[in-house]
C-alpha cells in the first residue's frame, strides 16, 4: 500500500511512465476522413494518397492552364529518359488530357547518348513506359546525328567537361527527333528544384542571358529547327514527384549517370538541398526571384540567329554544337570549352595554329 502523502498526480504517473507511446493516426487534413501517409515538402499538410494525388495532379494542371501551354489538336512530344521526372511527366500528361479533354496528341522522344551500362539500362525502361502508356516513342542517338557516342567522346574529353559536351548535343538531339515526329511542342520534365539550380548556375556564372530566360516555363520558337518546349512540372518539388512515383508504383530508372559526379550542377543542387533543409521555401523564393529579375539598360544581350553550317539557333557564326563537333573530330578538346576564345576563331577560320597552342588545345587537363 502506498504512502497517504504521495498525490494522484504522482501515483497515475507512476503507473503510466512504462506504458508504451500510443500515438493518434494524424487524419489527412484535405478529406478529414482517411490517415495521412505523407507531409508534403511544398505545403506542410498531411495528406492521404487519394488527396496528395489529386493536389498534385491539379497543381500540374493549373500551370498548364494559366500559362496557356497547350492548344487543342497539337502534337505533343515529351522528353523521356526513363527517370522520375519524365516518367511522372508522361504519367501526369496522359492523365491530364483525358481528365481535362486537351485534344491533344501525346508521343515519347528519347535520346540515347551512347552511355554503357546506363542508357543503355534507361531506355529499356523508356520502352515499357511506352507500352505502359500506349505512347509512340521514337528514339534518337549521338553516335546516328554526330558520329560520337558519350563514351567515345568521354574518352578523348576527360571527365571535366564532359557535361558540357552531353549537354549541348542532348538538346539539339531532342530538336531533331521532334523534328522528324513532326510535333509542335515539346514537354520537359524539369522540376522546381532543377530551375531553382539553374537560376544559381547562372547568377554564380554571371550569366544574364541565361539568367534572363531560364525561369521561362515555355521557351517560343525562335528560328528553323527550333521546336518551342514547356515544362509542365515547374512548380513541382522533386521530393514531391518522388513521392507521387513511389506511391503510384511508377517503372522508372533511378540510377546517377556515371559521367555526372564532377558536374557543376552537383554542387549547386547540394548548396540548395542545404538552404531548403533550414528553409523549405528557397527553391519557390529562388524562381520568383529569378523570374522577377530586371536588367539595367544597355546591357549588351547575344542576338539570336542561325549556324551557317547545320541551321541550328545560334547567336555566333557556328552554333556550339557545330563548334564542339569540329574540336572533336579535329582532336582538339577544348575547342569551344573556357577563355581560349581566340584560338577558337582561328581554328574556325581555317588559320592555322602554332605548335604551342595547339598543344594547348589538344590538352584534356582543362
Amino acid at each position: 500500500m502506498m504512502s497517504g502523502n504521495i498525490s494522484l498526480y504522482q501515483m497515475c504517473k507512476c503507473f503510466t511512465k512504462h506504458l508504451p507511446t500510443v500515438r493518434m493516426p494524424v487524419l489527412c487534413s484535405s478529406c478529414s476522413e482517411k490517415r495521412a501517409v505523407l507531409k508534403r515538402p511544398k505545403t506542410g499538410h498531411s495528406l492521404c494518397k487519394a488527396c496528395f494525388f489529386w493536389a498534385f495532379e491539379e497543381e500540374v494542371h493549373q500551370t498548364i492552364v494559366a500559362a496557356k501551354l497547350f492548344k487543342p489538336g497539337e502534337t505533343v512530344g515529351i522528353a523521356a529518359s526513363g527517370g522520375k521526372d519524365s516518367t511522372v511527366l508522361a504519367h501526369v500528361m496522359k492523365l491530364l488530357n483525358e481528365r481535362y479533354s486537351y485534344g491533344l496528341e501525346l508521343m515519347l522522344i528519347s535520346v540515347d547518348e551512347g552511355i554503357t551500362g546506363y542508357r543503355d539500362d534507361s531506355l529499356e525502361t523508356v520502352k515499357r513506359n511506352q507500352q505502359q502508356y500506349e505512347l509512340p516513342l521514337k528514339i534518337v542517338s549521338y553516335e546516328e546525328l554526330y558520329g560520337w557516342t558519350m563514351d567515345a567522346i568521354v574518352k578523348q574529353v576527360g571527365l571535366k567537361n564532359n557535361c558540357t559536351f552531353c549537354g549541348v548535343f542532348r538538346r539539339q538531339a531532342l530538336d531533331r527527333g521532334a523534328i522528324m515526329l513532326k510535333v509542335d511542342k515539346i514537354c520537359t520534365g524539369h522540376n522546381a528544384d532543377d530551375v531553382a539550380e539553374t537560376v544559381l548556375m547562372n547568377v554564380l556564372r554571371g550569366d544574364i542571358a541565361r539568367l534572363r530566360r531560364c525561369t521561362a516555363i515555355s521557351t517560343a520558337s525562335e528560328g528553323d529547327g527550333v521546336v518551342p518546349r514547356c515544362k509542365p512540372l515547374k512548380y513541382a518539388y522533386e521530393k514531391e514527384i518522388v513521392l507521387y512515383a513511389y506511391f503510384k508504383k511508377l517503372d522508372y530508372f533511378s540510377t546517377e549517370c556515371i559521367y555526372s559526379p564532377n558536374a557543376y550542377r552537383g554542387y549547386a543542387r547540394t548548396f540548395l538541398k542545404d538552404l531548403e533543409s533550414i528553409r523549405p521555401s528557397s527553391i519557390m523564393d529562388i524562381i520568383h526571384s529569378g523570374e522577377n529579375l530586371s536588367v539595367r539598360e544597355g546591357v549588351k544581350m547575344p542576338v539570336q540567329g542561325t549556324c551557317n553550317r547545320c541551321g541550328y539557333i545560334s547567336s555566333q557564326a557556328l552554333c556550339k554544337s557545330c563548334v564542339l563537333l569540329e574540336g572533336l573530330n579535329r582532336g582538339l578538346p577544348k575547342l569551344g570549352i573556357g577563355k581560349h576564345h581566340r584560338l577558337h576563331e582561328k581554328i574556325l577560320s581555317q588559320q592555322p595554329l602554332t605548335e604551342s597552342e595547339e598543344r594547348k588545345l589538344k590538352s584534356v587537363d582543362f
